[in-house]
């Protein structure tokens, strides 16, 4: 069960409700060791007094602020605790603002506040209805760990969700740091439609369960495959750049080859463009028949990983998020003769 890292008071105007704050991410990353190459030596890292090339106790370290020049400013770590007192224990609402108006760009570490005991939580769940109906994310300033942080404190699923924010001063500003961002310019002809289109064929609900960290299980893979001694399977290098010059020709295939993925549904421009004529069609002859033409399959050996991913997942073709491109491509091809006759039962 995760433990509390921080504990103190959330206040907002005159309420203040004892909370605790718990890490609601965790890192999976494959960690390795150090060894010497042939031997089973470990590698370790030792803290030395570079003029003496003594191992120095970590008690015996203190901070230092580079002045220039080979100067420094020596920091105990309690001076540094002394001047932030107030605020090491409370997180202080200072304004509600609606949550779309934060830019993602300032996220960056997601926590849980929880009451510290029972009787607190009717105000911890009124705060938290309260943000929940009006889509506020409250602003917030508090200390954790010497260092002092901004944070949005926001209604989760059943829980309070504090952000820490990065301060204004910590992001870049893209047009003094890049020197390529295009300068703006117009859309030629139906470019700007065709992308809509595209981007419209390709949306999707977001499901953050269908998302793996696929490279972490290869190295997993990797270190299974060396302990059994079996063969270490390589994966396909990257695909080469598509070489399409006409950049309406290339959003064109790419909106057909969407429509053949997803079995020859339309984008909304298209839907919008047709559904006049096919109306008047419908009326006029009094059939009521719909055009029995099936689109025709995509090649899937032109398809990106990304694309076969997405047929795989609507094939619901299990383990999908283990296999590479090839295997990807092998299962939906195996899997599309199924597919069709279930669609034309």
């Amino acid at each position: 069960m995760v433990r509390a890292i921080w504990s103190g008071a959330i206040n907002f105007g005159l309420v203040t409700v004892p909370v605790e704050l718990y890490s609601a991410t965790e890192d999976h990353t494959v960690h390795f060791r150090q060894f010497e190459r042939g031997t089973s030596d470990r590698i370790r890292y030792k803290r030395v007094n570079e003029r003496t090339g003594e191992e120095v106790p970590y008690e015996d370290i203190v901070k230092g602020y580079d002045l220039g020049d080979g100067d420094y400013v020596l920091v105990e770590q309690e001076e540094l605790d002394q001047i932030a007192p107030g605020r090491s224990r409370s997180i202080d609402i200072e304004s509600f603002v609606d949550l779309g108006e934060i830019d993602p760009l300032y996220f960056q570490k997601s926590y849980w506040l929880a009451p510290t005991k029972e009787e607190f939580g009717r105000a911890y769940g009124l705060l938290m209805q309260a943000m929940a109906e009006t889509n506020k994310a409250g602003i917030a300033r508090f200390v954790m760990r010497g260092k002092e942080h901004i944070a949005a404190v926001r209604a989760g699923n059943g829980v309070l969700v504090l952000d820490t924010l990065l301060f204004a001063e910590d992001v870049r500003d893209p047009a003094k740091e890049l020197t390529k961002l295009p300068e703006k310019a117009s859309p030629r002809g139906r470019e700007l439609e065709m992308a809509i289109a595209l981007v419209d064929s390709m949306a999707d609900d977001w499901r953050p369960d269908d998302y793996h960290d696929q490279y972490n299980e290869r190295v997993l893979k990797l270190i299974d495959d060396k302990k059994a001694g079996r063969t270490v399977s390589v994966e396909e290098p990257p695909s080469e750049p598509t070489k399409v010059v006409d950049l309406f020709e290339a959003l064109s295939r790419s909106v057909e080859r969407r429509k053949g993925s997803s079995g020859g549904s339309r984008s909304s421009a298209e839907s919008r463009e047709n559904s006049g004529s096919s109306k008047r069609s419908e009326s006029g002859t009094g059939s009521g028949k719909r055009s029995s033409r099936k689109p025709a399959d995509p090649d899937l050996s032109s398809l990106s990983k990304a694309e076969l991913d997405r047929m795989a997942r609507e094939l619901d073709i299990k383990g999908r998020s283990k296999l590479n491109r090839a295997e990807l491509e092998k299962a939906v091809r195996n899997a599309r003769p199924g597919r069709s006759r279930k669609r034309a039962s």
